[in-house]
C-alpha cells in the first residue's frame, strides 16, 4: 500500500541494552524496514540510541539528529516499533504533534498508525504517553521504596559497584588494599594530587582500567560504606551496614574532618613536601618553622624570623636519632587502638580550633580585630591546633598509616620505605623537635643546636 510518501525516517531505540550487542535494536530495525518496504517508501535516514532511556532526561543523540533533519525537511513519515521508542515525554510528544499538524507527518509504529493530524490520533498517542509516563514515575517510587528498604536493612545498594566491593556487598580484596592505602595516606598527611600520582606512577589503575584522579580519590575517601554505615542518597543513615568495612570508622572519621577543614576549601594546602616544614618548632617562639627554597638550599625558617637553618643536616641528624628508636622498638605503647569515642570527641576538638582560626582571620579581614589581638589570638589557637591534632594522632597510631610500618619484623626498614606523609606521622607520634639559632661567626652543622626529645607515650 502507498500513500504516496517517499521519504521516510527510522527510529530505534532501547532502554537497556546489557550485552552490547545491539539485539533489541535490530528486531525493531527488521519490523521498521518491512514497514516502509510493503508502503513502498524509501528510507532516507535511520536513527539508533542504544540503551538510552526516552525519558527525557538524558540526552538522546541520534533522536536530536532526527529533530534537525525533519526541520530541514529531509523526511515526512517516521517509522518506529512502540511510541514509546520515540518518547515517554508528553513535553516531546507534543512538539511532533504540532510538527505533524503544521507539515502533516505521518507517524507509523509496529502497532498501527498514530495520525497525529486527526484528533483522534492526536488522543491516542496522548493517551500512550501518559501511560508510559505514569509507569516511568511508579517505577521510580518503587526504586526508592527498595533503595530505603535495602539502606535500613543494612544492604548495599544496587547499581554500579564500588571500588573494594562486589555488587553484593563482598570484598574484593586486591581493591580493598588500595582504598586503605588511600585512606592511610591522606591521614598521614598527604594530598589528594600526590596520592593520585603515587598511584599512577606504581601501575595502580582504577576498576576501570583508568588513571587516578584527585576528584576520583576523594569520592572514595567521602563514602561512608567504606566504614561499614549503611547509606541512603549519598549519606550515611545511622545503620550500620551487612558488609565487611575496608577501614575503621575512627580513621574514616578522622579522614573526612581533614577534608573538611575551611583552610583546604580556601586552597591554604596543608600538604607537606619535607620531613619537618610544620613538625620542627622554633625553640625561641615555639612556633612550627616552614620550609624555603631561596638560592636553590632548601631550609628551614621560623615564621618570626628568629631563625633560618640548613635543612638536610638536621633532617639527617633526626632520622638518624628516629631509625635508633624504631631499632629498639621504644612505641609499643602507641599500637593500641582507641575507643571511637574518644577519637570523635578528640576529632570535633579539632574541628572546633579549626572553625576558630577562619573566623579569627575573617574578624581581621573585616576590621573586628586589630593586628595585634589577630596574631595573639592565632598563635594560642595554633598551638591548640597542634596539641590536639597530635592526640589525635596518636590515637590513630593503631590503625593509621603508621600502624604498618610500626609493627612490621623491620620497623627501620619499613620506615625507610614508607612515604613522606607516613615519616612525618611517625617522627611527629614518637619525638618532638626544637630548633635553635644557628651560632654565629661558627661554620658546619652543630648538632647541639637541634633538640630531640621523645615524646611520652600512653
Amino acid at each position: 500500500m502507498s500513500t504516496g510518501i517517499a521519504r521516510a525516517a527510522i527510529y530505534l531505540r532501547v532502554s537497556l541494552d546489557s550485552t552490547g550487542e545491539q539485539l533489541a535494536v535490530r528486531r525493531q530495525r527488521e519490523d521498521c524496514r518491512k514497514i516502509a518496504t510493503d508502503r513502498g517508501w524509501t528510507v532516507v535516514g535511520e536513527y539508533v540510541d542504544n540503551s538510552v532511556s526516552a525519558s527525557g532526561k538524558k540526552a538522546r543523540k541520534d533522536y536530536d539528529r532526527m529533530v534537525e533533519a525533519y526541520k530541514a525537511d529531509e523526511f515526512e513519515a517516521l517509522v518506529c516499533w512502540d511510541l514509546d521508542r520515540l518518547t515517554r515525554n508528553p513535553r516531546q510528544l507534543e512538539d511532533w504533534i504540532e510538527a505533524a499538524q503544521d507539515r502533516g507527518l505521518l507517524l507509523v509504529t509496529a502497532n498501527g498508525e498514530a495520525d497525529l493530524s486527526t484528533d483522534a490520533g492526536r488522543l491516542f498517542a496522548r493517551i500512550k504517553a501518559s501511560v508510559a509516563r505514569a509507569e516511568i514515575e511508579r517505577k521510580g517510587a518503587r526504586q526508592r521504596r527498595a533503595a530505603l528498604q535495602r539502606a535500613e536493612h543494612g544492604r548495599p545498594p544496587i547499581g554500579v559497584r564500588l571500588t573494594g566491593y562486589t555488587v553484593a556487598g563482598a570484598l574484593v580484596e586486591h581493591e580493598a588494599t588500595v582504598v586503605r592505602e588511600m585512606f592511610e595516606r591522606f591521614h598521614a598527611g598527604e594530598s589528594l594530587h600526590s596520592i593520585a600520582a603515587a598511584f599512577n606512577e606504581a601501575g595502580i589503575a582504577t576498576r576501570n582500567g583508568r588513571r587516578w584522579n584527585p576528584s576520583t580519590i576523594r569520592s572514595i575517601l567521602v563514602n561512608p560504606r567504606y566504614c561499614g554505615r549503611a547509606v541512603y542518597c549519598g549519606a550515611a543513615n545511622g545503620h550500620q551496614g551487612g558488609w565487611e568495612s575496608i577501614v575503621d570508622e575512627t580513621l574514616w572519621d578522622l579522614v573526612n574532618a581533614r577534608l573538611a577543614d575551611p583552610r583546604r576549601r580556601k586552597q591554604v594546602g596543608t600538604h607537606r613536601k619535607h620531613l619537618g616544614a610544620g613538625l620542627y618548632l622554633c625553640d625561641v617562639c615555639g612556633l612550627p618553622v616552614r620550609s624555603h627554597g631561596g638560592g636553590g638550599v632548601l631550609r628551614y625558617r621560623c615564621p618570626e624570623g628568629h631563625l633560618i637553618r640548613s635543612a638536610a643536616p638536621i633532617d639527617e641528624a633526626v632520622l638518624r636519632v628516629l631509625r635508633g628508636v624504631l631499632a629498639r622498638r621504644e612505641f609499643a605503647g602507641l599500637l593500641a587502638v582507641p575507643e571511637s569515642g574518644e577519637a570523635r570527641k578528640i576529632a570535633d576538638e579539632v574541628k572546633r580550633l579549626r572553625g576558630r582560626l577562619v573566623q579569627t582571620e575573617a574578624d581581621y579581614d573585616n576590621d573586628v580585630i586589630d593586628g595585634l589581638r589577630y596574631k595573639t589570638k592565632t598563635e594560642k589557637l595554633k598551638a591548640d591546633l597542634e596539641k590536639a591534632e597530635r592526640a589525635q594522632a596518636r590515637l590513630l597510631a593503631g590503625s593509621g598509616a603508621a600502624s604498618p610500618v610500626l609493627s612490621a619484623p623491620d620497623p627501620v626498614a619499613a620506615f625507610d620505605k614508607a612515604a613522606l606523609g607516613t615519616q612525618r606521622e611517625i617522627l611527629g607520634l614518637l619525638m618532638e623537635v626544637r630548633l635553635l639559632p644557628a651560632l654565629r661567626g661558627r661554620k658546619g652543622f652543630d648538632p647541639d643546636t637541634v633538640k630531640i626529645e621523645p615524646r611520652e607515650q600512653r
